[in-house]
């Protein structure tokens, strides 16, 4: 076996899930300091006005990569299944359809997403002075969706087979080329925003193209690429988990674009402070996400191999994990919250408004959200993704946005109401998961027997 893949079926799971999600979590981490030292960067030489344009422009950023993100999930759970069922042809052909799929949708992305940027733009209502950096931005950030999709789909795989260490090394390289770029193209030849995205992009590029040489010299999908492999049965599989994984991760962004439009109103120093605000709660919410990824892969191979009473304490493991990491994240952002906004500006009204922000947004409520996530994250890894959707969609659509909207606008309550809404969004969802998870319909969801 590859030192670098994991065996779950035996052994103490949390140990083992600590273990998976570590480097997990530094991954993701470093991913995110693509978008902050882009803003850090920006705000430092650009000034408020760039801030404000990246802070609305990420959020769209975001939705993009959620949709590859969530897409190439689908073939990391089918991979991981066919991996605990050992049924290694199966999961062969499932490499090889995923990387045709993604190829085939990254077109289909960029192509939507060059017509749909600057309307979202404007429907966020971003303030004039920061519109033209946003454009800049977008326009050539967009472009880099292929990269984005193919190592998604690479880092699925992997992540499938329990290998989690490579696309770490995968993203530093990508982030220590993004720092560089983002210091000479934004701070020494002053080309503002266009600088920063042509940074990212070009640290996408690189990413994705260390993933792919990787995993063709493992030789862990062999077959897959030569074959061109593309199986509508295998297709119809990643797309029952992809497509509701792509659009819970999409609602939740946009929910947050949405918020993000509502507080553009309220001036340019709660917009960036928001902005500001969003992105270290996004830090924040990096070992959740870490071991709610790992909480998938597990639960996937679990329900591959029949063990049913693993898969459940995988479940009940993560959602331990889960809830110690947001304990220890919240206590640290909140006796921090002042320096940690003046990373990204020493403005003093934005540095005011981002420790509002995070008082109320980066509190209690992501112990909930904790909860909340890992057994959604376990949903999807058994198989039921449609569940971890519908769960999203009463967080997003039915608390965050209509209670953003009424709270800030219908009750009178301004910004602060909208923080409000958001740190109240994940309560009635974190319940409705744990129902899920204790009632043990899932049992019945596994993809491999389909």
């Amino acid at each position: 076996m590859n030192q670098t893949i994991q065996d779950f079926t035996s052994g103490n799971m949390a140990r083992q899930m600590l273990r998976f999600a570590w480097p997990l979590f530094l991954a993701n981490l470093l991913q995110t300091l693509y978008s902050i030292v882009d803003m850090v960067v920006v705000g430092q030489f650009v000034g408020s006005g760039g801030l404000a344009a990246l802070s609305s422009a990420s959020m769209i950023v975001f939705v993009i990569t959620s949709l590859c993100t969530g897409i190439t999930t689908g073939g990391a759970v089918l991979v991981a299944q066919y991996e605990g069922a050992h049924k290694k042809q199966r999961r062969v052909h499932t490499i090889g359809t995923l990387f045709t799929l993604s190829m085939l949708l990254s077109v289909l992305v960029t192509v939507s997403s060059l017509l749909l940027y600057h309307p979202l733009l404007e429907l966020m209502q971003l303030p004039k002075e920061a519109m033209q950096y946003a454009d800049d931005y977008m326009g050539i950030v967009c472009m880099g969706t292929v990269f984005v999709f193919g190592y998604n789909a690479v880092c699925a795989v992997l992540r499938g087979l329990g290998d989690s260490r490579r696309p770490l090394y995968f993203v530093l390289a990508a982030a220590i080329a993004n720092i560089v770029l983002d210091l000479l193209l934004v701070g020494v030849f002053r080309m503002d925003t266009r600088g920063a995205a042509i940074a990212t992009v070009v640290s996408q590029g690189i990413s994705f193209f260390v993933a792919a040489v990787s995993l063709k010299r493992s030789r862990l999908a062999v077959g897959a690429y030569s074959a061109g492999l593309f199986l509508s049965k295998t297709a119809k599989l990643i797309l029952k988990i992809g497509l509701p994984t792509a659009g819970q991760m999409a609602i939740l962004n946009l929910s947050y674009l949405i918020a993000t439009g509502m507080l553009n109103v309220f001036g340019v120093a709660v917009a960036a402070a928001s902005g500001i605000g969003l992105k270290l709660n996004t830090v924040a919410a990096m070992p959740i996400w870490a071991v709610g990824q790992a909480v998938t892969t597990i639960a996937g191979q679990m329900m591959g191999a029949g063990d049913m009473q693993r898969a459940q304490i995988t479940g009940k493991t993560g959602a331990q994990l889960c809830i110690a990491a947001a304990v220890i994240t919240t206590i640290l952002f909140q006796l921090f919250a002042g320096p940690l906004v003046m990373l990204f500006n020493a403005d003093p009204d934005v540095v005011r408004e981002g420790i509002l922000y995070l008082r109320i947004c980066c509190s209690l409520n992501c112990i909930v959200y904790a909860v909340m996530y890992a057994y959604n994250s376990f949903a999807t890894g058994v198989g039921d993704a449609m569940f971890s959707f519908l769960n999203s969609m009463l967080d997003c659509v039915v608390i965050r946005i209509l209670g953003s909207f009424l709270l800030g606008f219908s009750f009178g309550c301004g910004f602060i109401g909208i923080y409000i809404a958001e740190s109240f969004a994940p309560v009635l969802p974190a319940i409705v998961a744990g129902i899920y998870f204790t009632r043990r319909r899932w049992m019945a969801k596994r993809l491999v027997g389909t």
